[in-house]
């Protein structure tokens, strides 16, 4: 089946959604308008519950089909998130963002308003013989709302039996799906290293303990780990992002902070990365009269999209755009997302959808395709009423 005729009729109604909430963006933890607008036209759908403050911001709507069922009634999560970015927007559009430092530089503009366009039409039609959980979740972007909602118990709470998540993605075409069985995004450690050696005067270096040339070595040691240590048919990454020292060209510090990034997809490869890391910030700090101290922190563990749930992601997608179109062998992307709480927590599938040729994801130009709306809201659609035909 193609788009949904009535989902094609609102698209122009839910892209001025889009719009609004493009207006008005929100960092995580902090998307206090956004849910207020999402609980209203949830509420004002006809939502059978809309319960909000979960996972401090987020809301969840529950809509119940009204089709005979043949056995106990199935309950399905779709997922959507609503937070923004700390960038500054620089496309220019009449609708751009209104808050300085403040943009929807990944598309959670439109994954909420696609999710509350099928909401509408799920209301409005229920032709299914369960219950349709729509998850509007919170800090995406760095701050583990999809976490905070598993915690709260909102698996349970609504008796979720599988979950559903969708990323819009720049250079797919517009109407096109890509996914995969097994591990589809990394997971993403965080690390701070904090060096400790003597300052001076910058014209007496033997009189120092130099932490910024400890650094420098510390950062070159850690880019042997994926070269030398990680098996070459694996993937992983480790990244120093952040180098902070000194504060005049006369003085050398006494201390040095860096900070970076480790992407994995496997469990054994993450342990060795992790304990390899230790190790070499320890012993270069040492050779240079150094100290360092290390927090490492495992902060979104890898999104492993589930076998049976990914088939029939994948065979809903084909329904609405056609098979040629749909795609199960995505490349694996070292991106991370917290959908993968969600994931762990119940069986499901997370899928990219096309956002065509646009600036890509986190881009201060990037703007989410409206065209795709009836494409994104009809999959959420048809996820529901085919899993839960009666």
């Amino acid at each position: 089946m193609p788009v949904i005729n009535r989902i094609a009729a609102l698209s122009e109604e839910i892209a001025l959604w889009r719009r609004d909430i493009h207006r008005h963006p929100e960092l995580g933890f902090q998307e206090l308008r956004t849910a207020g607008v999402v609980a209203d036209k949830l509420r004002a759908f006809g939502c059978d519950e809309v319960v909000p403050g979960i996972g401090k911001t987020g809301v969840v709507g529950v809509i119940r089909g009204n089709r005979p069922g043949t056995g106990k009634a199935r309950v399905i999560g779709l997922r959507a998130d609503m937070d923004a970015l700390p960038i500054e927007e620089a496309t220019g559009l009449s609708y751009q963002s209104q808050s300085a430092g403040r943009m929807h530089a990944c598309g959670h503009d439109g994954h909420t308003s696609m999710l509350l366009g099928a909401a509408k039409y799920l209301a409005e039609t229920r032709n299914f013989a369960g219950t349709a959980v729509l998850i509007f979740q919170p800090a995406e972007e760095g701050g583990g709302g999809g976490r905070e909602m598993v915690n709260e118990g909102m698996m349970e709470r609504f008796g979720i039996e599988e979950v559903f998540g969708l990323h819009n993605k720049p250079g797919l075409p517009v109407g096109a799906f890509e996914l995969r069985p097994g591990p589809f995004m990394a997971a993403a450690d965080r690390f701070t290293v904090e060096i400790t050696g003597k300052g001076a005067h910058a014209a007496y270096p033997q009189l120092s303990v130099d932490p910024i040339v400890a650094g420098c070595q510390i950062v070159t040691a850690l880019q042997s780990i994926v070269a030398r240590n990680v098996d070459p048919v694996k993937s992983a990454v480790v990244s120093v992002t952040v180098f902070e020292a000194g504060t005049a060209h006369n003085i050398i510090p006494n201390s040095a902070t860096l900070k970076g990034t480790v992407r994995t997809f496997d469990a054994a490869v993450q342990d060795m990365i992790e304990a390899r890391l230790r190790t070499l910030v320890d012993l270069t700090a040492k050779a240079h009269g150094a100290t360092a101290n290390i927090d490492y922190q495992r902060y979104y563990p890898a999104t492993i999209n589930h076998e049976a749930q990914t088939r029939f992601a994948a065979a809903v997608a084909a329904e609405v755009a056609g098979e040629a179109r749909v795609s199960t062998n995505a490349p694996l992307s070292l991106g991370a997302e917290d959908f993968s709480f969600m994931l762990n927590a119940r069986p499901g599938a997370m899928i990219w959808m096309g956002n065509g040729d646009t600036a890509g994801l986190h881009h201060p130009a990037y703007d989410f395709n409206d065209a795709a709306i009836p494409v994104g809201a009809s999959y959420w659609a048809r996820l529901v009423e085919t899993a839960m035909g009666g």
